[in-house]
């Protein structure tokens, strides 16, 4: 059916549900990190060995993605989602009874093929429900489950693994992803390209056309921005809990609390916000959305570098509250910039290769990175490196804005 068929009332349904299982996903995919010194313990194992768990996740993640995009492009997308939710959350249970490293290992990886089903097809459902001046907002709706999600995920994983263990951390948050996973399977969706007849979107398919993904520089640089801010992400959230156990001394649950409710509040704000801005300088600039991130990358660098160097707890919160509000703020003006200079019909491969690619040179890499880095000299040290690459991120964004205007031309039917 055409976009403009389906009721106001189920597309928000469709947003909430899609929203719903994207809050599952991150929290299975971060309840790792809040248990992170319970498994060293009881595994007695390296920090280097803590971090390729999630790089296992990251790389599975991101090899497989290309397959879910080309199968998002030519296959029913609300059962691939359905089935990646399916996957996921039966690997996360399997992560509450895994006896060693070996098996806990396998099931991080499998978690990554689950998820890389429904995070290539997602985006572009969304987009299809939604007018493209509505992008920016609707997008960061969805992403504000990436802080909320996150957190939850550490909260949980702090409570849970503090009281129980850490085998029962996994085994409660992988539980109720099935519940979700029969409605979305129903879910009823527009054709591809929201207004546009499914015979002209099928006209555009083919190896031509992602093919073309390359040599669009909006795509290319855009993709680059977000894997260095993938890159700080993943190596903020994988570390800053344990961070704050050893440097400023926060038992497990504790540490996971503090930083589970900044990350939820300052993540809310900065997702909610940059939409907002997004969608704002976007009517007045066709890179209004490379705008609001590129500034917002330069603002955050110096108050994560703060965080890191604070001596007292209260300051590091402090800075790290602003350098995620400004992280965050860059999630849907990103993800809005890929959807405007990309077609409908090769939407779903080209959130593929964003993954592959945002994962591959960001956060597939930072927790192994910077578990070496600790292993070297020190963990404080290692984190330094984020608000390098964030300050990187910035540049990229405005690098994108050279190109976005032209490439958005293209795009359009």
């Amino acid at each position: 059916m055409q976009a403009e068929q389906i009721p106001l009332s189920y597309r928000r349904y469709a947003l909430g549900l899609l929203l719903a299982v994207n809050l599952l996903n991150y929290i299975d995919r971060q309840v790792l990190f809040a248990v992170f010194p319970l498994i060293k313990a009881d595994l007695n194992i390296s920090d280097t060995e803590l971090g390729l768990l999630g790089s296992a996740f990251m790389l599975s993640y991101m090899v497989i993605a290309p397959v879910f995009g080309w199968l998002g492009d030519h296959w029913d997308r609300v059962k691939l989602a359905s089935s990646g939710v399916v996957v996921w959350s039966l690997a996360t249970v399997l992560a509450g009874f895994a006896p060693g490293y070996r098996t806990l290992l396998s099931a991080r990886a499998t978690v990554g093929v689950g998820e890389a089903s429904f995070g290539t097809v997602s985006p572009g459902l969304i987009a299809d429900f939604f007018p493209k001046d509505q992008r920016g907002r609707i997008l960061s709706w969805f992403y504000v489950a990436i802080p909320v999600g996150s957190a939850m995920g550490y909260l949980l994983g702090g409570v849970l693994g503090h009281r129980f263990g850490w085998h029962a951390a996994f085994l409660m948050v992988g539980l109720p992803g099935m519940l979700l996973a029969l409605p979305l399977w129903f879910l009823r969706t527009p054709e591809r390209g929201g207004d546009r007849s499914s015979e002209e979107v099928a006209e555009e398919k083919g190896m031509a056309g992602y093919l073309q993904l390359f040599r669009n520089r909006a795509f290319v640089t855009n993709t680059l921005a977000m894997a260095a801010m993938t890159f700080a992400i993943g190596g903020l959230a994988q570390w800053i809990p344990t961070f704050l156990f050893r440097v400023h001394a926060q038992d497990v649950e504790k540490a996971n609390t503090l930083f589970g409710s900044t990350t939820v509040l300052a993540g809310i704000l900065g997702t909610l916000a940059g939409g907002w801005l997004g969608d704002r300088w976007q009517k007045k600039s066709s890179k209004g959305y490379l705008l609001v991130s590129g500034w917002g990358f330069f603002i955050g660098a110096p108050f994560a570098a703060w965080a890191i160097m604070a001596p007292a707890l209260p300051v590091c919160m402090a800075a790290i509250f602003v350098a995620e509000f400004f992280l965050f703020l860059n999630t849907g003006p990103l993800n809005t910039v890929i959807i405007n200079v990309t077609r409908p019909a090769v939407r779903a491969m080209a959130f593929a290769v964003n993954i592959f690619f945002i994962h591959a040179l960001g956060d597939a890499v930072s927790p192994s990175m910077l578990g070496w880095l600790s292993d070297q000299c020190g963990l404080r040290l290692a984190l330094l490196s984020t608000p390098l690459v964030m300050a990187l991120a910035g540049v990229l964004c405005f690098v994108c804005g050279r190109y976005v205007a032209h490439d958005m031309a293209q795009a359009e039917p």
